[in-house]
């Protein structure tokens, strides 16, 4: 264990060309999406430029980059730390969520081909192989692939957009309950992929709907289990 909190392995590598302070960020975002780093840990600027590899320079200003878009929270005389996400903002986020793949999935449903289902079939065996193996990593991995890939099938470039900006921070509220969700998320991703192959865009919004709704009650119910 490192001493700022991170498992042996988890810093991942710089990704080569490209500005340094935005590698840094990505690094940083990555280890804090995928909880490598906790919320509420508190991030030494020379533990983290150490870890990465790089100067203090490019860390400092990727967490001043991360405290302007609520990732970090940096406090006066204290310094900076992962931010701790209330269960007001996991709501909100959540609820926007179920309202952008909802309607996703019913766009999905009128247009998808049979090269479209095919590809939700494959990350759907692969999604349940994660869950059998006890894979977390992968399998939140996977969700988020799928996810997205409803998203492509829905083709609507305004929609994706909107969907790309919460998806890292839905990622950040789904990784506490990956496990707990773990069969059951992907016996209701196999409901709606036969929704969606039906071209039922009624049934695939409502199951989606249910879906999401199920990860956010999860999500809440997690501090009191």
């Amino acid at each position: 264990m490192l001493s700022t909190g991170l498992p042996q392995g988890a810093v991942p590598k710089l990704e080569r060309p490209g500005p340094l302070r935005d590698r840094v960020y990505e690094a940083l975002l990555e280890l804090i999406t995928t909880r490598a780093l906790q919320p509420g840990q508190h991030l030494v600027e020379s533990e983290l430029a150490n870890h990465l590899g790089v100067s203090r320079q490019p860390v400092r200003e990727a967490l001043q980059r991360l405290n302007t878009e609520g990732w970090v929270d940096l406090r006066p005389a204290q310094g900076a730390f992962v931010h701790e996400p209330t269960e007001e903002e996991a709501d909100q986020l959540l609820t926007v969520r179920t309202l952008l793949e909802a309607e996703a999935a019913r766009l999905a449903a009128a247009r998808v081909d049979a090269a479209g289902i095919d590809a939700l079939l494959e990350i759907q065996a692969e999604g349940q192989r994660a869950v059998a193996g006890d894979d977390v990593d992968a399998a939140v991995a996977l969700n988020a692939r799928f996810h997205a890939k409803i998203m492509e099938l829905a083709g609507n470039a305004v929609l994706a957009e909107l969907a790309a900006q919460v998806d890292r921070r839905v990622r950040w509220y789904y990784t506490p309950v990956a496990r707990q969700r773990g069969h059951q998320s992907w016996i209701e991703h196999r409901d709606l992929i036969h929704a969606i192959s039906d071209h039922d865009e009624q049934t695939a919004t409502r199951l989606m709907r249910e879906h999401t709704e199920h990860t956010r009650r999860s999500y809440h119910a997690r501090a009191t289990s």
